[in-house]
């Protein structure tokens, strides 16, 4: 599909029908959902044999499945009968599966074991069970404990995939050795299109100050007050501050994935409001994240999207956004915190999140506020004939930039995630192959000035 009268990502110009086409989203659901690789499990979800979790890859429902030599098994989660969704639990343990409309039964590996009144019902020369198993999810990749499937073969290697976004994506999930555990999970519609929650985390730190004032008000306040109470040292960065405060950066990878993120001062950390726990923990174990990472990663946290629809925040949210139709979004999320750390920290987290990031939280809240704004204005002609404007630090970015690989932008201000994710949009609805895909994106990254040969960006 043609989306270059809708995407100009180059100059930074997106239209509002990309938001709002039937036309649009069904070619969304083949050429870039069909074709991503997507998240679908943690480990800690699939703990033994017969463990299995739902999930999905755009529309199609798929089940997660440990199986009993370990490994995982993901398949379409529909009966090869009627269509119907052979497993309804979201999750549980079982050793088979029967779809709920005519009794057909599936083994964990996605086999088609019994056929109610088979003898009867089939002739056995044209009726063979090992042919009607529902389709296998072809790629899987576990990366450090998070399961990933592909449903293209042809699509590159995980690790390929990913590239420069390793970088991010271990700050988020290796930052301690024994590893993440799910705390919580929510769920909640958005009627709303999905891409604006991935856009907003590979980009947009631009709206925190002016969506989230109240939010920030309210959690500064607390800061203050328990400062004053315990009479603490001052040596954390409260969101507020880091919010009105442009110093930072912005990241963009090769296939759409993007970061940004607020630069503490030398020697401050991040402040987590009204959690005393986590923060004397962290302190405790700084030195070790620090050596695991490095002392930069550890202080300044990114939000960030890996494409198409895998996000995460510093505070441990973690969420896929299913697409529902060019106007409603999914929003599936679960709560991580790491595994090592005491019950108490991880009750801590457990609860920010649900008070700031969860369907009631306060800067969800405000989020999807926005969100629902825009898709109602979209409705109009005449709001989908002028392009938005997408152009923040264009042509300021460096590959590179103060010892971060990816194609870094200067300020955390900027519009480069958003650039890069809508490049990749248009060249996978495109239809073209991987191969091509691959290749025109390293021509294009090989055009972005390395930091080292530029020297006109202050870091």
């Amino acid at each position: 599909m043609d989306v270059s009268d809708w995407v100009d990502a180059r100059n930074g110009f997106i239209r509002g029908e990309i938001f709002t086409s039937e036309e649009v989203y069904q070619a969304e659901l083949k050429n870039v959902f069909a074709r991503s690789w997507v998240f679908l499990a943690h480990d800690s979800m699939l703990k033994k044999a017969g463990d299995f979790i739902q999930n999905y890859i755009g529309e199609d429902p798929v089940v997660v499945v440990r199986q009993a030599d370990g490994s995982v098994k993901a398949w379409l989660n529909q009966c090869r009968h009627r269509g119907m969704r052979i497993c309804r639990a979201d999750r549980g343990n079982t050793r088979y599966f029967m779809c709920s409309f005519h009794g057909w039964v599936y083994d964990r590996e996605g086999s088609l074991v019994q056929v109610p009144h088979e003898e009867e019902a089939y002739a056995p020369e044209t009726f063979d069970k090992a042919d009607y198993g529902p389709r296998q999810v072809p790629r899987l990749h576990n990366y450090k404990g998070f399961w990933f499937g592909n449903w293209d073969e042809t699509a590159p290697d995980f690790e390929d995939y990913i590239g420069d976004f390793k970088y991010i994506l271990d700050s988020h999930i290796d930052r301690h050795e024994g590893g993440l555990e799910v705390v919580g999970q929510h769920r909640w519609i958005i009627p709303a299109n999905w891409k604006y929650n991935a856009e907003q985390p590979s980009n947009d730190s631009y709206h925190a100050e002016t969506s989230h004032a109240s939010a920030l008000t309210v959690l500064e306040r607390s800061r203050k007050k328990r400062r004053e109470e315990k009479g603490e040292p001052d040596n954390r960065v409260s969101m507020a501050t880091r919010a009105a405060a442009a110093r930072g950066k912005q990241f963009s990878g090769g296939f759409g994935h993007g970061a940004g993120w607020h630069e503490m001062p030398e020697g401050a950390m991040r402040y987590q409001a009204e959690l005393p726990a986590t923060m004397e923990w962290e302190d405790s174990v700084r030195d070790k994240v620090e050596e695991r990472l490095d002392p930069y990663r550890n202080a300044n946290r990114s939000h960030a999207n890996l494409f198409p629809n895998f996000m995460m925040l510093a505070n441990g949210t973690m969420r896929v956004t299913h697409p529902r139709g060019p106007n409603e979004m999914e929003i599936w999320a679960w709560t991580f915190a790491p595994a090592e750390a005491p019950d108490e920290v991880k009750e801590e987290i457990r609860v920010n999140v649900l008070r700031t990031f969860s369907a009631a939280g306060m800067f969800e809240q405000d989020d999807a506020e926005n969100w629902l704004e825009e898709q109602r204005i979209f409705r109009g002609y005449m709001a989908r004939q002028d392009p938005l404007v997408y152009t923040m630090r264009i042509g300021d970015a460096r590959r590179g930039l103060g010892g971060v690989p990816g194609i870094i932008a200067p300020s955390v201000y900027a519009d480069e995630g958003a650039r890069g994710m809508y490049h990749h949009w248009a060249e996978l609805m495109s239809g073209d192959s991987w191969d091509d895909i691959a290749r025109r994106n390293a021509e294009r990254l090989a055009q972005v000035p390395h930091a080292e040969a530029d020297n006109s960006q202050e870091i």
